[in-house]
């Protein structure tokens, strides 16, 4: 749930970034609905070929995004990894930058410019 109208261009960001990513549906609020016309509703979409939704909040509230829920993301290409970390990390907050954290030999996490968290990983 974003604020301030900024669903379409996370929105835009995301399905340009991530593989197998497309729009599904979305549904825009329209004169005398309470969110501002045109912004997104309801939005359903896949990013790497798993379906989410997303919407633009007609209200105004206090909470946002945090990194105790973030989408945990799987590469089966470093190249592919290191790209989608790279632009996710614009103009955001890289919480654990790529490395070899035992767990994983190539991880990251990152708040991007909306706020949203993303646990970046190569596949073993």
């Amino acid at each position: 749930m974003f604020q301030g109208g900024k669903a379409q261009a996370a929105l835009d960001l995301y399905l340009a970034t991530f593989p197998d990513s497309r729009m599904l549906r979305v549904e825009r609020y329209s004169e005398g609905e309470p969110g501002p016309v045109g912004t997104i509703k309801v939005a359903v979409f896949t990013l790497c070929g798993r379906e989410y939704m997303c919407s633009d909040s007609p209200i105004e509230h206090k909470f946002s995004f945090t990194p105790s829920f973030s989408t945990f993301v799987e590469f089966d290409s470093p190249e592919d990894l290191e790209r989608v970390f790279a632009i996710l990390s614009e103009g955001g907050e890289v919480l654990m930058p790529l490395d070899n954290y035992g767990f994983s030999q190539k991880f990251g996490w990152v708040n991007d410019r909306f706020g949203v968290s993303w646990q970046i990983n190569l596949a073993s």
